[in-house]
């Protein structure tokens, strides 16, 4: 029997589906405004799509869960349906496409997005499983919100003068945390979710796992801890790296995480176009799962599992009971984590206290995706909803899975139970990680 928390007082579903459209439409206009048309129809790295697919992407998927799926509304465009069919093209290749320009693509998402509101405010929200719980609209703002952190990263890659601006996170609230790892005692707990109303399909069903002891890391991975990791030549020993990691980094003469230089003795980074040096205190940002895993055994520890993280984070031993985030069942706020893009990196290791899990585990939630030693899976009891592509085309040992979101995570796509995954060589993205080893 599982004990899964019951669902926290929040907004009636429909002004939260109406509050949380808005907002993702408000992150879109801001990143593709920010830019010059020649900089959204141009491609910054093979590894991501112009910014203006993504822009038409967002309100062709808008339209077809939506307005025709859920109203029955003919296609407003069926003859670009294939252009933004993420599985069509691979991202290299679509700067080639005969896409919509910037006025078009902004007109079609707009014209879109107008019907979506017509339909929520007279759509009964219930009878299907696509409606019961405002299901479809909340699967399509966190669709949004998710290619605006893939525009984020595009931000991020992008040559140039700086064009994106947001305040540095405040000093950590209080004193450090008084230990560097804590104790997660042996024992069942509940994984996953069948309660959570916009939960998607790879975090349900709630079911009981059941973990040895271990211990995990009180706060991320430092860049000051990495560097010590590069200073005692991490990157030339191959006994801590796997051997896919070990080729690729000789491949790629890959000798620190993505977007950093030397000069002289100084660590530089680049973020959003500015080149500064790079903060010791911060999470280590930027690294591959290879990466990740080659400092774990550097430092005599390991990655933490899935179900570890999941267990460290929602698990509380006085209650019984797996919470919605590591502080509780109350919604995200920004003294409990650094979410939603509110500032352009990761808050300095410690922050967050009222974010904190009950055994003292800070930052799971926001600041750095941490990846895990855990390939992408299905839950005992999956069941593919509503398309197969979201998630079960992606289970297997070729993806790993990250946890607890990033600083450019909106708070609609992140919660305890929330995955990512993604290839083991992927750098770009906003990756760090903590350790943990057996008790």
């Amino acid at each position: 029997m599982t004990t899964e928390t019951v669902r926290a007082d929040r907004p009636p579903l429909r002004e939260r589906a109406v509050a949380e459209l808005t907002a993702a439409r408000a992150r879109t206009k801001a990143l593709t405004d920010a830019v010059t048309d020649e900089d959204l129809t141009a491609q910054h790295s093979p590894l991501m799509s112009p910014l203006v697919w993504d822009l038409a992407h967002i309100g062709n998927q808008e339209e077809l869960w939506l307005l025709r799926n859920v109203a029955g509304r003919a296609p407003m465009h069926p003859e670009i349906d294939p252009l933004y069919d993420a599985f069509a093209h691979p991202r290299a290749d679509r700067p080639r496409l005969p896409l919509l320009g910037p006025a078009a693509a902004r007109r079609y998402a707009a014209q879109v997005r107008g019907q979506v509101f017509d339909l929520l405010e007279r759509t009964p929200l219930e009878g299907t499983s696509l409606l019961a719980d405002a299901f479809a609209f909340g699967m399509i703002a966190q669709h949004e919100q998710q290619h605006d952190e893939t525009m984020l990263i595009t931000h991020q890659l992008r040559r140039g003068e700086p064009v994106l601006a947001a305040p540095d996170p405040a000093p950590p609230a209080g004193p450090p945390p008084a230990v560097r790892e804590v104790l997660v005692p042996a024992g069942p707990f509940t994984m996953g979710t069948s309660t959570e109303p916009w939960a998607l399909d790879n975090e349900r069903p709630a079911h009981v796992r059941e973990t040895s002891a271990f211990w995990i890391d009180t706060v991320p991975v430092t860049c000051a801890d990495y560097q010590a990791f590069m200073a005692d030549g991490g990157y030339h020993e191959p006994s801590w790296w796997a051997p896919e990691g070990w080729e690729q980094i000789r491949k790629h003469d890959i000798e620190a995480p993505l977007f950093w230089h030397r000069e002289g003795s100084v660590w530089l980074r680049r973020r959003f176009g500015v080149t500064e040096p790079v903060p010791g205190d911060e999470p280590v940002l930027h690294v591959s799962w290879y990466e990740a895993d080659a400092y774990a055994r550097w430092a005599g520890r390991r990655l933490p599992t899935e179900a570890e993280w999941e267990k460290a984070a929602r698990h509380d031993p006085a209650q019984g009971r797996s919470t919605r985030y590591p502080w509780g069942d109350a919604d995200p706020t920004p003294d409990r984590a650094n979410l939603g893009q509110r500032h352009l990196r990761p808050a300095r290791a410690g922050s967050y206290p009222a974010g904190a899990s009950p055994l003292g585990v800070r930052q799971l939630i926001g600041d750095v995706w941490e990846w895990t030693a855990s390939d992408f899976l299905p839950y005992p009891g999956f069941r593919a909803f509503p398309y197969r592509e979201y998630s079960e085309v992606f289970f297997g040992p070729a993806h790993k899975v990250l946890r607890g979101g990033s600083f450019a995570v909106a708070p609609v796509a992140c919660r305890g139970t929330f995955r990512n995954w993604d290839l083991p060589v992927r750098r770009q993205i906003f990756s760090g990680f903590r350790t943990a080893r057996d008790a």
